[in-house]
Parts: structure tokens; C-alpha cells; sequence
């Protein structure tokens, strides 16, 4: 039988010891599972961010992979626990959004409310429930109980309000959801939305009032610190510096507008 894996993405960063004791509990329950850090550097309590992270990445695990996802600012609040199941993956995570993107593309087969005391810590911090409560599902979970085993069936849960992009009959409009470490400003608008819009026509694209003149496919193809649009590996529109930062250079984050206009 091969060995499980859990797949860790949080906001808790590298300075404390929360991550660490993450993977002491697994261990502790399932000492042949493999822990895989997705990232430990989600902006705090950035649920967002954290979504499109582990809607980029958890179709490239194996299947049977589980994901223990908290970044969690409710935490300790009446907000649920989820434990999903997608057919090929398990998500435990806070019932605050963060599944919403990975729920968009692979529906999930069954989603359950974790309350089932047995598989939790006996003790509960009202402050590191990923400590007493996410982590001892998934390493339940990783030992092979049944995620039914864990709480009752729900058929709802809180789903993020991401901004979708607004197209006109001249103008398709998105904005920056992301910064990436590379100061990479990484757009709501994928490939299929502009291919549409485009059409094989002239386009002009502009972020924050700003021409972008060059569309190009890597970055190397922009002079050195030049701006220039592109898609990324994730198939989004992404405003780019190459050999730079350009959120750095132009001043600009998450909310920032992308207009692209046909010429």
C-alpha cells in the first residue's frame, strides 16, 4: 500500500513553531505519511491568496494526496471545520472560503462538518485549532477512517466572492488578484476570456491607466526591465518586469484595474 500523503499550506510562516507542530501531530497519528509543504508564506489571514494557491497546485499531486489547509482568521469563532472529499483528493480546511476555487473546478463528491470529537485533540485551543482539530482529522483521515466517520453531511458552505471580469463590446476589464514573490501582478482574466475577446484583432492593454506595450510568452522576450503582459503558468494574464519587480516599480497591488481594449 503506498504511503499517504498530506499536502500543508497555511499563513503561519517559518519564525514560529506552528508548521512545525502541524506535522508533530501527523506524525504522531500516522508516522508513514510523507508531509509535503504546498507554502507557509500566505499573507496572514489572506484567505483569497491562499485559495488561488492550492487551486494552482493540488491537481498536480498524486491522486488519494490530502490537503490540510488553515489559514484561518475565524479561528476559535463558530465557523465549521470541513473535511471534502473530490473523488481523487481530501481538503480539511476551515469552512471560510478557501476551498471555493478547488470546489469551482473538481465539485466535491461529499462534505462533511467536522464535529466528531474522537478525531480531534482532547483539548481545543480557541487560538491553533489547526494544532487540535484540522490536523488530527487529516492524520485520521491518513490512517484510513472514513471521512463520513466525522461529522454529519452538509450540502452548503461559504463560498469566496471573487472578482470576475467585465467584458463590453470594445473592453474587457479584470483586475490584479495576486502578487506572486516575483512582484509578478497576476489577473483575474485567463487565457480562454481573452482569446474570445481578441479574436485575432488588435488589442491595447493598460493597468492602472498605464499602456503595457508588449504581450509577449516568457519574459525574456521584454527588454530587461521593461513591462510587458503575458500569461503565466496558471493560464491567467499576468503584468510582468522583466529582471524586476512590478509591483515594486509601478506601485501596485491586489485591486489594481486591467483594461484591455480593442485598437
Amino acid at each position: 500500500m503506498a504511503r499517504p500523503t498530506i499536502a500543508l499550506l497555511t499563513d503561519f510562516g517559518a519564525h514560529d513553531h506552528y508548521a512545525g507542530t502541524l506535522k508533530g501531530v501527523l506524525l504522531s497519528l500516522c508516522p508513514e505519511a510523507t508531509l509535503v509543504d504546498i507554502t507557509h508564506d500566505i499573507p496572514p489571514h489572506d484567505v483569497l491568496t491562499a485559495a488561488i494557491a492550492l487551486a494552482a497546485c493540488y491537481r498536480y499531486f498524486p491522486a488519494g494526496t490530502i490537503f490540510l489547509v488553515v489559514v484561518d482568521p475565524g479561528v476559535g469563532s463558530g465557523r465549521r471545520g470541513l473535511v471534502a472529499d473530490t473523488g481523487d483528493y481530501r481538503f480539511v480546511a476551515p469552512d471560510n472560503g478557501v476551498l471555493s476555487l478547488v470546489f469551482h473546478d473538481s465539485p466535491p463528491r461529499k462534505v462533511v462538518d467536522l464535529t466528531e470529537r474522537r478525531y480531534a485533540r482532547p483539548t481545543v485551543s480557541k487560538t491553533f485549532e489547526g494544532r487540535d482539530r484540522f490536523a488530527p482529522a487529516a492524520g485520521w483521515l491518513a490512517k484510513g477512517i472514513e471521512l463520513s466517520a466525522m461529522g454529519r453531511p452538509v450540502s452548503q458552505w461559504h463560498v469566496l466572492q471573487v472578482p470576475e471580469p467585465e467584458v463590453s463590446e470594445q473592453r474587457l476589464t479584470g483586475q490584479v488578484l495576486l502578487v506572486d514573490r516575483f512582484g509578478n501582478l497576476v489577473t483575474n482574466i485567463d487565457r480562454k476570456r481573452f482569446e474570445q475577446f481578441r479574436q485575432d484583432g488588435g488589442i491595447q492593454i493598460a493597468i492602472d491607466g498605464r499602456v503595457v506595450e508588449q504581450l509577449v510568452a516568457t519574459y525574456a522576450e521584454a527588454p530587461t526591465d521593461a513591462v510587458c503582459a503575458l500569461f503565466g503558468s496558471t493560464d491567467h494574464l499576468e503584468v510582468a518586469l522583466n529582471g524586476g519587480n512590478a509591483a515594486q516599480s509601478l506601485g501596485l497591488g491586489r485591486g489594481a484595474q486591467v483594461r484591455i481594449d480593442r485598437s
